[in-house]
């Protein structure tokens, strides 16, 4: 499907998640997919879960690198324990925020604190990746916690709002974006009408459970629907979760590598030799990683 500028209230793309393995865990991976590589600044979304890990196991994604990117955890269900190479260490809850910013380079690996693993954990949440601006790609890296309750959160209707980064009706995040930013997480009763916000160059929206009709057209769990410009609502068709996502468009092209984001490709080039060769900074207190892949 396609449309344009001239269609306002159309529906441009329909993307359907496609499960992923990400070493004994599956996401279900909407961003990037081939004919799309960006909504707003997005370039990656990973829904993770819900799954239940069975007492005596956990999330174990080891040490690994980024660079031209910020990475931003939003958690549903369940707690992780994120660590990285500027000596962090945060435990990441339902509503809270972890962002980190990779800029030059980073290392960080996530996993389930021992004494969650004593029992079931049900863990759900969505992993996105943010592609900074050419100028600044290469900035020191950066790591912040964002509570809960620091976030703007409201109630428009049926439509219960938290705002997780940039602007969205009439609230702005407390966290440091690097370019304009839509992000926003929804909880909607069913037959709630939430008109979307006009501001943003681009967006989209995820159904995380439910199911929601835009344009005409009907979404379910996993499908991200991205919208023409203009004036454009949801309607909540059964009680429904989703994600608002979107913002400016790169003034430039993205190239996507493993974890590895540039607007030159010879900076990945650079990262895969650095990663292979120790240059990146270790994560204290973590003695594995990630290889580098071989294709």
């Amino acid at each position: 499907m396609s449309s344009d500028d001239r269609n306002p209230g159309a529906i441009l793309d329909r993307i359907p998640g496609r499960q992923r393995d990400i070493g004994g865990f599956t996401v279900s991976r909407v961003l990037p997919i081939a004919h799309r590589k960006t909504v707003g600044p997005f370039i990656f979304f990973d829904e993770m879960g819900p799954a239940t890990l069975g007492a005596g196991h956990g999330l174990d994604v080891r040490p690994h690198p980024h660079i031209g990117l910020a990475t931003v955890t939003y958690l549903f269900d369940g707690r992780i324990r994120h660590r990285d190479s500027l000596g962090s260490l945060q435990d990441i809850e339902p509503g809270d925020v972890n962002w980190m910013t990779a800029g030059r380079g980073i290392v960080h690996s996530e996993r389930s604190r021992d004494d969650d693993r004593a029992g079931e954990q049900l863990l759900h949440g969505i992993q996105t990746w943010i592609a900074l601006p050419a100028a600044d790609e290469e900035c020191a890296p950066d790591f912040t916690h964002y509570p809960a309750a620091a976030l703007p959160a409201l109630t428009l209707g049926g439509a219960r709002l938290r705002v997780i980064a940039g602007t969205a009706y009439g609230a702005t995040s407390p966290v440091a974006v690097h370019s304009p930013t839509l992000y926003v997480a929804a909880e909607l009763a069913a037959d709630t009408v939430l008109a979307l916000p006009e501001e943003h160059a681009e967006r989209g929206v995820y159904v995380v459970s439910g199911s929601a009709e835009i344009a005409g057209q009907m979404f379910t769990a996993g499908e991200l629907a991205v919208l023409a410009p203009g004036a454009q609502s949801l309607t909540a068709t059964a009680e429904t979760r989703a994600m608002l996502l979107g913002g400016a468009p790169l003034a430039e092209p993205r190239y996507l590598w493993w974890n590895f984001v540039s607007s030159r490709p010879e900076r990945i080039e650079q990262a895969k030799l650095d990663w292979q060769n120790g240059c990146f900074d270790a994560v204290p207190g973590e003695h594995e990683f990630i290889p580098l892949p071989e294709n």
